[in-house]
């Protein structure tokens, strides 16, 4: 499960939801948008999940840093973040993981579920 966390006082309390999540049997990866991780204590994020906490994009040849995603929670989640995901701006890591999320769980006629 990835956590989106946007720049927003209540992300502070981030592991409050992953603490939930992990006592449920999800592996958690968060993914922080770039000043979302200003509200985060980081480090404390880090060793609760076991995976670093990503806002920016890997480098070429980089390993994935987090395991693949079952679900996605977005929270707290910011006006900013809900309008530019609704209309498909993807320059952020949080942004690009929630728009291909958004387009691997709808149905298309393009891809059979």
């Amino acid at each position: 499960m990835y956590v989106v966390v946007c720049a927003c006082g209540i992300a502070a309390d981030a592991g409050k939801l992953i603490t939930a999540a992990r006592q449920r049997g999800w592996d958690v990866g968060v993914v922080a948008t770039p000043q979302g991780a200003a509200f985060l204590d980081v480090e404390a994020v880090q060793k609760q999940t076991g995976h670093p906490v990503r806002s920016a994009w890997r480098t070429l040849g980089e390993a994935r840093p987090l395991p693949p995603a079952d679900a996605i929670a977005v929270a707290p989640a910011t006006f900013n973040t809900i309008n530019k995901w609704a209309a498909g701006i993807s320059d952020t890591l949080a942004l690009g993981i929630l728009c291909e999320g958004t387009a691997w769980a709808s149905p298309s006629p393009f891809c059979p579920t």
